[in-house]
């Protein structure tokens, strides 16, 4: 999904730190914390 402008929604923040966490594949990656949450955790 995307605003008028083109540009795309934040993705979910970090837990620890609440910076925008990158979903890469099945991987929730943290820019200070690393990987938060992986295709194993069974919270989905």
């Amino acid at each position: 999904m995307s605003d008028a402008e083109g540009t795309t929604p934040p993705g979910r923040p970090c837990p620890r730190c609440g910076e925008t966490m990158v979903h890469r594949h099945c991987e929730y990656v943290c820019p200070q914390h690393g990987v938060i949450y992986d295709c194993a955790d069974t919270f989905y």
